[in-house]
């Protein structure tokens, strides 16, 4: 017997705007992600590749249709259920790494797991900077941080939870050519021992050819999916 997908998208479309000044984001999209895809979300700017990963971790709710992951309707659950899935089971790292200025990468890695009552937050969170090679910056606050360290903080969160997917926003988009090259490296090789599904938006065709299977979006619909090329 076939086994579910870990994600399947069915005719999502996402509406913003006042009624009579409506725009058209997303338009009808379905597709599934199976556990331990890379999936690269791709397209022009303004084509809704932020919003259909935002609308894939609940983070906006669609105007019509619907995702569900882990076999559970998002559309059907309320904003503290919303948070709880995502806690339970997806980890997101934004371009602008969203870490909370007055706690320490440590404070900032256990904050969710803190939130969702684990007993163990802070270790898990001292497992997750070692994984990241920040075991010594532990007591740092993001000013003290370089924009490398700070992304590796906000990949520490991402997966210390133990999430099944990582969701990742242009994620090397603030960040040097070098320090974004280490930061894609680690990030895959995170997702690839973690055994997590990957689902990334980016402008860069490198990293999305590094990703076994690309979504084009074009004006919010997807024209195209296949297998990416590996970069060598």
């Amino acid at each position: 017997m076939a086994k579910d997908p870990l994600i399947s998208v069915k005719n999502l479309s996402l509406e913003l705007g006042r009624e009579t000044q409506k725009v058209k984001i997303l338009k009808d999209l379905s597709f599934t992600v199976e556990a331990g895809d890379q999936l690269s979300i791709v397209g022009p700017s303004g084509s809704g590749k932020t919003s259909l990963l935002m609308a894939l971790g609940g983070l906006v709710k669609p105007t019509s249709g619907d995702v569900i992951i882990q076999n559970q309707s998002l559309k059907s659950l309320s904003e503290d259920q919303l948070a709880a899935l995502r806690l339970a089971h997806i980890g997101i790292v934004f371009q602008n790494f969203h870490l909370l200025p007055s706690l320490s990468a440590l404070q900032n890695v256990a904050f969710p797991l803190e939130l969702k009552g684990d007993a163990q937050a802070f270790e898990k969170a001292r497992a997750g900077l070692e994984k990241v090679g920040l075991g010594h910056r532990l007591d740092h606050k993001p000013s003290q941080l370089s924009g490398g360290e700070q992304q590796r903080t906000a990949l520490a969160r991402a997966i210390a939870p133990n999430p099944s997917i990582m969701m990742a926003d242009e994620p090397t988009g603030n960040l040097d050519g070098e320090t974004g090259a280490m930061i894609t490296d680690l990030m895959f090789d995170l997702a690839a021992r973690e055994k997590m599904a990957l689902i990334l938006v980016t402008h860069d065709e490198k990293l999305a050819a590094r990703c076994a299977r690309s979504l084009t979006l074009v004006d919010g619909q997807i024209t195209r999916d296949e297998k990416a090329s590996k970069a060598a």
